[in-house]
């Protein structure tokens, strides 16, 4: 028999997970999700065949696993609204909320708990998601497998020993999709500038990344192999790869990915802080 699986707020990345479950032969019966809008649950009954409530605690009551997707702002109201039946039912808790630490959310909803942080990211709504986790001391292999199961329905998922890694995967993968964006732009904005049409820059450029990407996950050589073998001595490729070296790429993603790393360091000790 599936575990039932509630997820606390039901915005994109939560119906991007239980979509995913779903797609994936999890059974539409034995997942719930919640929302204090009964128009937004609504269509995902409609289209999931999901359970649906707009109480939080009823909706946990018979939980084995509780997914927390709202807002990290809203986090602590959330988490006293369900600290009570939580703490009846005792099921493993899993955040997709970014900032927020294992210890804080265990705090927050009474304590006791098998607690994972999860950092998704948005390819995960189109199912190409890469996500790291995290499961304090109380986790179970059993659960850190359903967790495995569930983040698997929307991509890659890597695990980490180390809270504060989390840091390391918000700056790699968490925020990274933007990183992809800005090369995007950048490439279309400069075949526009060479004379391309709009559209086939945009198109050259995204289907380059996408098929990169693909090669490199397929491909048995790393990506630095991968990017001399694209190189020819004195060839056009070389000559754009030197320019690129010589500007200081490689530093600016070190100080890029070093200052994402820092926000988010931030961002927990400001949202832990408040409460």
């Amino acid at each position: 028999m599936a575990s039932q699986v509630t997820f606390i707020g039901a915005g994109n990345m939560a119906s991007a997970i239980f979509g995913g479950m779903i797609d994936g032969g999890y059974p539409a019966d034995a997942i719930t999700a919640t929302s204090p809008d009964e128009t937004l649950l609504a269509p995902l009954h409609e289209r999931y065949g999901i359970q649906t409530q707009t109480d939080n605690a009823a909706a946990v009551a018979n939980a084995d696993v509780v997914v927390l997707a709202v807002k990290p702002q809203i986090m602590h109201d959330v988490c006293s609204g369900l600290r009570d039946a939580v703490q009846a039912r005792k099921p493993l808790i899993v955040s997709v909320a970014a900032g927020l630490t294992a210890e804080t959310l265990d705090e927050w909803l009474g304590g006791g708990l098998a607690v994972i942080r999860c950092m998704p990211n948005t390819p995960s709504l189109v199912g190409a998601g890469a996500s790291g986790l995290y499961a304090n001391a109380r986790v179970s292999d059993d659960q850190r497998q359903l967790a495995t199961t569930l983040l698997e329905a929307v991509g890659i998922v890597e695990w980490v020993d180390d809270e504060s890694l989390l840091e390391a995967v918000t700056a790699i993968s968490g925020s990274g999709p933007a990183y992809f964006f800005l090369v995007f732009e950048a490439l279309e904005e400069a075949g526009k500038r060479l004379g391309l049409p709009a559209e086939s820059a945009r198109r050259l450029a995204l289907q380059t990344g996408f098929g990169a990407a693909r090669m490199a996950q397929q491909s048995e050589f790393d990506p630095a192999r991968l990017k001399r073998n694209v190189m020819s001595p004195g060839g056009t490729t070389e000559r754009a790869i030197q320019t690129f070296e010589d500007g200081g790429l490689r530093e600016l993603f070190d100080k890029a990915t070093d200052a994402c790393a820092l926000r988010a360091r931030e961002m927990a000790e400001e949202l832990g802080k408040k409460h």
